[in-house]
């Protein structure tokens, strides 16, 4: 464990990583809002080759210190690939809340509402960073297993991570993110990955917001390494995208 000393030194770097987030297009932040514009659906529309096979909707869960503007390079991957902005959702929240007190049953009420809006019976969830725990306990412990058919960690604090000591004196997210916390123990306990959803992570050998850098990976889940990456570049390089679509494809 770091002492305080390395903990307050280390505070500089945690805060420049966690908050150099790309320049991504902002996207929509609040609940399911209704049907993409006809311009937008037209513009789908004449990028798909034929029928759309049925498939689920994605919901994306950014990580700390961010927003979902963060996901504008694979949103529009998925477009290409002949996604409609209607099966593609953002979920905005406080990122310095509580794991398991308060996020994961937001992420819960979201996701209702997104089948609901969409007549879908389960959606996919791919997360970045503290996201990853944040869905990782809806499904686990929130009741969304029966809800979720596949589950994506970029660059997860699954296992946690010893840079979160560095605000965790004064930040929820950060305690939650810590190795052996509450949220990291529960989460690990058992199973790492039940029920009948399928899991993937993706993960960078230097990456310098996850310390160490094997906590992303978990037994059970199809696990790839995605060579040397700073953390937020997971959200914008070609062959992680290309690994995450063919992820949802399978």
């Amino acid at each position: 464990m770091l002492t305080v000393r390395q903990r307050l030194l280390a505070l500089p770097a945690l805060c420049l990583a966690l908050l150099a987030a790309p320049a991504l297009p902002a996207q929509a932040s609040g609940p399911p809002s209704g049907a993409a514009s006809g311009r937008a659906q037209h513009a789908t529309q004449a990028r798909a080759s034929g029928p759309a096979a049925a498939r689920n909707p994605v919901v994306f869960v950014h990580g700390y210190n961010a927003d979902p503007g963060v996901w504008g390079s694979l949103r529009e991957d998925l477009r290409a690939d002949g996604y409609a902005d209607s099966e593609l959702f953002s979920f905005g929240y406080d990122t310095h809340q509580s794991v398991n007190e308060v996020l994961s049953g937001r992420l819960a009420a979201y996701v209702d509402g997104v089948r609901r809006q969409t007549g879908a019976a389960r959606v996919d969830l791919v997360a970045h960073s503290f996201g990853s725990l944040v869905t990782r306990w809806y499904v686990k412990f929130g009741g969304g297993g029966p809800y979720v058919e596949r589950w994506v960690s970029l660059a997860g604090p699954n296992r946690g991570t010893s840079t979160a000591w560095a605000c965790a004196l004064w930040d929820q997210a950060c305690r939650d993110m810590t190795p052996g916390s509450y949220v990291v123990k529960n989460l690990n306990s058992g199973d790492e990955t039940p029920g009948t959803v399928r899991y993937a992570t993706f993960w960078s050998n230097c990456d310098e917001v996850i310390n160490p850098d094997d906590s992303v990976p978990l037994t059970g889940a199809a696990n790839t390494p995605v060579g040397c990456l700073k953390h937020n570049d997971l959200l914008g390089d070609d062959p992680t995208s290309a690994g995450v679509r063919a992820f949802l494809r399978s």
